[in-house]
């Protein structure tokens, strides 16, 4: 009776994949790669075999997955025992990972016996410390290049069954090259198998890369285009922000009302940890309790008004479904440091640039605790369209306008680079730094006011 109670559980779950497929849109051309994070959650191979929904991986799932003989994979690989944390740069861990990467992303489980590539047990690998789980990062971006970074690292069971699984996410930086002394190789998954790419493999991959590159500025452009659509440059200078996920998230659900008021809230309250709380924030110029619905998205809009006394204030947010968010704020005619009236149109205080960064940072890692993306491609610029140069100006140590500092710039070019949530607030806070060092530097002022060196 056992056995015939596992034969037909196996054979429901299988039977039940492929809608389950749809639902999560996975690509039918790589059903056994393709890993998604949803909200947090690991979509692998193995929540492919079993009929699982998106869902963190747990020890369950393993005895489940030994129960049905479930079969390795091009995105699914059976350990059955884990490397000591010293052998870890010289093991085969390292061709593993870049494998995986290499194919769309992967699971390996270490701590699960396999016959002829089947799950035919459990096997403990000892207890897992803190240590060996950073070297196990750290090799993967040491050993790999380019490194493979987000690696989701997930200790299950208790002795006698401790287990480890290694979440391998999909990578747009194909391939992935394994040195091994003066001689290196791009490994790939083909099926249970680990193998090397031929010439013709490497040639695709690389254009792969070069092709998702040249497609994802087009998207990051775009992005950038319709919100500047929105923004009257002529009244005066305006600033935008917009980040987009670096790897599309496919099968996301649509964001509710208070998840949205959830991110914007998020950002609100850590966004003066990042910038001091001397100025206004662009973040404070937005309603956040109230966001309005878009299109896949959610709309912060300006709680001011048009009136010239608090237009200069004016901002507005969005956060989409898919992790992108973006930031929009006036930062011209903003009123005078001597209290008489405003500055021109075409004047951007260095500070008011600071916190826009900040806030629109802020902005992207509340959005990304709840989305559960680590890497995204920003663009940041600053549109002014009257006849007069724009121009960033900062202050003395006094506190009075330095304009000797500035650069008249005809046009500001934007700032574009590729940032990450999974890392700590120091590292965060670093990139910030950089960041908003680029976006000043370009009007000629060195130093920034508002923000603190990364330690």
């Amino acid at each position: 009776m056992v056995t015939d109670h596992r034969s037909q559980s196996c054979c429901l779950l299988s039977t039940g994949n492929e809608s389950r497929h749809e639902r999560v849109n996975v690509r039918s051309d790589n059903l056994g790669g393709r890993i998604r994070t949803v909200s947090c959650m690991d979509f692998t191979a193995l929540h492919q075999a079993l009929g699982r929904e998106p869902a963190l991986i747990t020890d369950d799932m393993l005895d489940e997955a030994v129960a049905c003989d479930v079969e390795e994979a091009d995105g699914l690989d059976w350990k059955s025992e884990l490397p000591e944390e010293k052998d870890l740069a010289r093991s085969d861990v390292v061709k593993d990972i870049a494998a995986m990467a290499n194919s769309g992303g992967g699971l390996i489980v270490f701590g699960v016996t396999e016959t002829q590539g089947g799950a035919t047990g459990r096997m403990d690998v000892g207890e897992v410390t803190e240590s060996y789980e950073r070297t196990l990062r750290r090799v993967a971006v040491s050993g790999i290049q380019p490194p493979v970074f987000g690696l989701g690292v997930r200790r299950l069971g208790e002795e006698p069954k401790r287990a480890l699984a290694v979440v391998v996410p999909e990578s747009v930086d194909g391939p992935h090259l394994v040195y091994r002394g003066e001689y290196f190789g791009a490994p790939v998954r083909n099926h249970a198998d680990t193998e090397w790419m031929k010439e013709r493999q490497i040639e695709a991959a690389y254009r792969a890369r070069f092709e998702d590159r040249q497609a994802a500025d087009r998207a990051l452009a775009a992005m950038y285009d319709e919100i500047a659509a929105g923004h009257t440059s002529a009244e005066r200078a305006w600033m935008l922000g917009v980040v987009r996920p670096r790897l599309p998230r496919v099968g996301h659900k649509r964001m509710t009302r208070d998840e949205a008021r959830a991110v914007f809230g998020e950002a609100h309250r850590i966004a003066p940890g990042y910038a001091d709380t001397k100025g206004r924030h662009p973040i404070e110029s937005v309603d956040v309790h109230n966001p309005r619905p878009g299109l896949r998205r959610w709309v912060a809009p300006t709680t001011t008004t048009e009136r010239p006394t608090s237009a200069w204030k004016a901002a507005g947010a969005a956060v989409h479904d898919d992790g992108s968010v973006t930031l929009a704020a006036a930062v011209g005619a903003a009123p005078s440091r001597d209290g008489n009236g405003h500055e021109p149109a075409w004047l951007v205080h260095s500070d008011r640039a600071e916190r826009f960064v900040a806030d629109l940072m802020a902005l992207l890692r509340a959005s990304s605790n709840h989305c559960g993306v680590g890497e995204f491609e920003l663009r940041i610029g600053i549109e002014w369209s009257g006849e007069q140069s724009l121009s960033i100006q900062t202050t003395d140590q006094f506190g009075f306008p330095f304009p000797e500092a500035s650069i008249p710039l005809a046009r500001y070019t934007p700032v574009m680079a590729t940032v990450r949530t999974d890392v700590d607030n120091d590292g965060f806070k670093g990139q910030i730094w950089n960041l908003a060092t680029d976006v000043v530097n370009q009007g000629g002022i060195e130093y920034l006011k508002t923000l603190r060196p990364p330690q």
